[in-house]
């Protein structure tokens, strides 16, 4: 579950706080993993411009004590946190003796990630003093790029991440623009740290053409799983495929939930299993609405991605607790099978395992296709859930 939006540092009484009151709904929602927002001292409110790492009593968010707290309780509920992880870029505190700010404290007595300039990229150049190594990935212009290749700067994020699982209790990482450093990097944190649970943020354009996406996604799905792959392919993606896919598809274009081998269009057509779907998050929607879901079809979106095989990260509302029961309770999985049983401008219906139907969409009617023996499970506008009976 997305547990924030961009808004959730200006909570009253502290969003940690704020949420640990919500841990008995989460369960009783099957919710088993928690995504939180970054948890150490950052110079934006939202976390995403990391300055000192080890200082967890900075943060909008809430202090040290509070967060351990809601960990604990969610632990107590057996669902897992996760950290949102931004070691991509990272903010100095201080000015070297050029007036660059590229002086870097960790937080600590110690001098654990205490860096200078040579610690960042040598194509960041408005920090860098020439000694580090090329980016490794996409370059991030609000903050200097640190340089991953540097095996201290490697070895003292993973001291870090280990750090937050040990003495904090997260049990496993978000990665934040995750594309800002090689794959072959991410696969030595996933190894050194190995995480209950790891997903990465790859979050790249589909291709468009005449104003909207092309009905072929292809490219873009599979720089999601090459990515997965050379990161080690126990990592999880983002599937911003079928994110971009469905919410234009659910605007009268459900024909684009079929590929052309008859399979889902998205990453879950070719690695469910590495696949996490969302409808929208704190950069998509929330406030910024960077990406936003149709405001009026969310709950299609929700219908579709809780009740395809992969790791749907979910808001918390009472329709998308229902829809969560159903997929508990008929064990729909990463594993899972999908046959489509149409997908036309108005109506997209599949059958999930032999065990579901999800219909989306206006039409009304679909009794020609849903087959006897299943009977309505959770249902809304433009949406519902059959099981199967016997």
């Amino acid at each position: 579950m997305i547990g924030f939006n961009w808004e959730s540092c200006n909570k009253l009484g502290g969003w940690y706080n704020s949420l640990k009151n919500s841990v008995d709904d989460l369960a009783r929602a099957g919710v088993t993993h928690v995504w939180l927002p970054p948890p150490t001292h950052s110079v934006s409110p939202q976390g995403y411009l990391l300055a000192k790492l080890y200082d967890l009593n900075a943060s909008r968010y809430g202090n040290d004590a509070e967060i351990k707290a809601l960990i604990s309780a969610l632990h107590q509920k057996a669902i897992k946190a996760i950290a949102d992880i931004v070691i991509n870029h990272r903010c100095a505190t201080k000015q070297d003796s050029r007036g660059v700010w590229c002086i870097f404290e960790g937080g600590r007595i110690d001098n654990r990630l205490n860096w200078g300039p040579s610690f960042i990229c040598k194509d960041d150049t408005k920090y860098l003093d020439g000694t580090g190594n090329l980016d490794s990935g996409a370059g991030y212009d609000a903050a200097p790029d640190i340089d991953h290749i540097n095996p201290r700067a490697r070895m003292e994020l993973i001291e870090w991440m280990n750090w937050l699982k040990t003495e904090v209790g997260f049990d496993g990482w978000r990665f934040d623009f995750a594309k800002g450093y090689a794959p072959g990097v991410m696969r030595i944190y996933m190894e050194k740290t190995s995480p209950n649970f790891a997903v990465g943020e790859i979050w790249s354009g589909l291709s468009y053409g005449d104003g909207k996406p092309n009905y072929n996604q292809d490219a873009h799905r599979n720089e999601l799983a090459k990515w997965i792959q050379d990161a080690g392919g126990v990592i999880t993606a983002f599937d911003f495929t079928t994110k971009g896919i469905l919410q234009t598809a659910v605007q009268g274009e459900l024909w684009r939930m079929k590929d052309s081998n008859g399979k889902p269009p998205s990453l879950i057509g070719i690695v469910p299993k590495n696949s996490v779907t969302f409808v929208d998050n704190h950069d998509t929607g929330s406030t910024q609405k960077l990406w936003p879901f149709p405001s009026d079809k969310v709950m299609q979106g929700y219908a579709y991605i809780l009740t395809h095989p992969r790791v749907p990260s979910i808001g918390l509302m009472k329709e998308i607790a229902d829809l969560a029961t159903v997929r508990r309770r008929n064990a729909i999985s990463e594993s899972s099978t999908v046959n489509i049983m149409a997908s036309e401008a108005d109506v997209y219906v599949a059958m999930v395992d032999q065990k579901i139907v999800v219909k989306i969409g206006p039409r009304y009617d679909v009794s020609s296709v849903v087959p006897p023996k299943f009977k309505v499970a959770a249902g809304g506008k433009d949406y519902s859930v059959w099981e199967r009976t016997a």
